[in-house]
């Protein structure tokens, strides 16, 4: 039953950020596809439950706190400039707080949830490393992420183009949230997550390639 599971949500992921792709790199569907991010979104959380199979409490303190630390700090950031720069949220990402898009903090914990199980493959011993290499991968995923966003109004930067404030404040601060990845005891074997944080970059290098 668990690899059934996981055969079914990795198709899914996979199949969900094909059509994305394909709406994306076709302007007669580009709008319905950007309205349907959030729930894009939200279906991919949606299929990572369903896919670890996992309610104990450790994983609900993680998923809160991932949640919460990503939201509130870009709460900060767009209303202050003082973490990633100046910056503000287009209406892509759905309903706003403070500015805020409630979804970013999903988005958040989908991107260390699925790095950190892919790290785990590795068995590795120190979590300064484990860290530093999650928040690099993270690091690399928004230098995919951040052409694209500004291209379909995710959000989009002050000054017209992207400080280096931004890739220092990601960096950071993906570095502390593996920490909590490391300190609580929940499932980490999830193929269906790894599946989701490469169908995740294929799709932003896709649209890097073909949409500039």
């Amino acid at each position: 039953m668990k690899l059934n599971r996981i055969v079914i949500c990795s198709i899914l992921m996979v199949l969900f950020h094909l059509v994305g792709l394909y709406g994306f790199l076709n302007s007669e569907f580009e709008m319905l596809f950007i309205a349907l991010v959030p729930y894009h979104l939200l279906l991919m959380l949606g299929l990572l439950i369903f896919s670890t199979n996992d309610f104990s409490k450790d994983i609900k303190i993680f998923a809160i706190i991932i949640y919460f630390s990503g939201f509130f700090i870009e709460v900060i950031g767009v209303n202050t400039g003082l973490i990633f720069g100046d910056y503000t949220y287009g209406e892509a990402l759905g309903a706003k707080v403070l500015s805020t898009p409630l979804l970013i903090g999903v988005n958040w914990l989908i991107l260390v949830y699925c790095t950190g199980v892919l790290l785990e493959q590795f068995k590795l011993q120190s979590s300064l490393l484990f860290s530093t290499l999650g928040a690099l991968i993270l690091l690399g995923i928004d230098f995919l992420i951040e052409p694209i966003a500004i291209r379909f109004n995710y959000w989009s930067w002050t000054a017209g183009e992207i400080p280096m404030q931004n890739y220092i404040g990601w960096y950071v601060f993906s570095f502390l949230l593996f920490f909590v990845f490391r300190a609580l005891d929940f499932n980490k074997n999830n193929k269906a997550a790894i599946i989701l944080l490469f169908a995740q970059i294929g799709f932003f290098l896709a649209l890097n390639i073909w949409a500039f």
